[in-house]
């Protein structure tokens, strides 16, 4: 039985990713802080649903805790690790930097510690779509330039990249990092656009649709998502020999078995179409307060995930109208 550590077990896409490992016949431990980022009690039935598993236990603690991390490899010796814990939300990390440069960065720097000391097999970190930054050439690519981040959240994001990819040239650790592009689905954040509409839209209260509406979004299904996640996981990274150069339109180093994979829909979806499928799924019409954009966000996103599908032979797939579809159903059940 192959040992997966996840780290932010107990968030919307660790937990979901647990499952499936332990599904998947593997044993997981996961660790999490519990932080009152959003609603805790969330966070619980998501932990209490994967500890109904004998093969799964968890740690409740921070990532950036020193010591904390080597310890654990060095007891677990994890064949897989998926490092999930960060502090997410752009628009937090205006008010509360350093919590991002603490679990973000700290974290990470723990975790290729930890790594380092007793390799895993595979190592994959999030990173996130709001890396590509102020690119306006679209759908990013894995081999677009990204050095012009537009919140401190991706500037942290961009450097566990890079931190990542010197670990890996240094000690041969075989590492993926997986740029996410706006995670939706059941069990979410309460933070994320679609809780927050699906919230305001069922208890009659007006929604706040930023830069007037005119903004798109690569929406990614939970489901989906995991599925990219699980796969990857069988294909990792290999140094290139000294004669080998990088093939062209992939995210691989010429120095270090190391990559970065896109994790989209490969749709930049309108804004106010994913406000209209909300509509839909709720029979309610919304009421939308038009205003303008808010400080580090991007107009737009969308993924080329064709080094994705070149890897594992798999295109996520989900419409926005069925994710969102089921995210209400959820809503309305979890919440009454």
């Amino acid at each position: 039985m192959r040992t997966a550590l996840v780290t932010g077990s107990a968030g919307f896409i660790g937990s979901f990713v647990c499952e499936r490992l332990l599904q998947d016949g593997f044993r997981v431990i996961g660790i999490d802080a519990m932080t009152d980022y959003y609603d805790v009690s969330l966070k619980r039935r998501r932990q209490g649903r994967l500890l109904q598993s004998e093969h799964f236990r968890v740690i409740e603690d921070y990532v950036e805790t020193p010591g904390l991390l080597l310890d654990l490899f060095s007891r677990e010796r994890p064949d897989v690790v998926v490092h999930l814990a960060a502090q997410a939300g752009v628009r937090y990390s205006i008010e509360s930097p350093r919590s991002y440069l603490e679990s973000n960065i700290v974290g990470t720097f723990e975790l290729l510690e930890a790594a380092r000391a007793h390799p895993p097999q595979h190592l994959l970190l999030a990173s996130t779509s709001s890396a590509y930054g102020a690119n306006i050439a679209m759908p990013y690519r894995e081999t677009d330039k990204a050095d012009h981040q537009m919140s401190f959240y991706a500037a942290t994001k961009k450097a566990t990249e890079n931190m990542a990819h010197s670990y890996s040239h240094l000690f041969d650790l075989p590492v993926t990092m997986f740029r996410f592009f706006t995670v939706y689905g059941p069990w979410g954040r309460p933070d994320m656009a679609l809780f927050k509409f699906t919230k305001a839209i069922l208890e009659g209260r007006p929604i706040d649709v930023y830069n007037y509406g005119d903004m798109k979004r690569d929406f990614t299904y939970i489901d989906d998502l995991v599925e990219a996640i699980r796969l990857l996981i069988d294909v990792p990274p290999v140094r290139l020999d000294g004669d080998e150069t990088v093939p062209e339109g992939d995210s691989l180093s010429p120095v270090a078995p190391w990559r970065v994979v896109n994790i989209g829909n490969s749709n930049a979806v309108q804004l106010t179409d994913f406000i209209t499928a909300i509509e839909e799924a709720t029979l309610r019409n919304a009421e939308r307060n038009l205003m303008p954009m808010q400080a580090g966000d991007v107009p737009a996103t969308w993924a080329d995930a064709e080094l994705l599908k070149r890897l594992t032979g798999y295109s996520p797939k989900t419409s926005v109208r069925e994710g969102v579809r089921h995210f209400v159903d959820w809503y309305q059940q979890y919440y009454g």
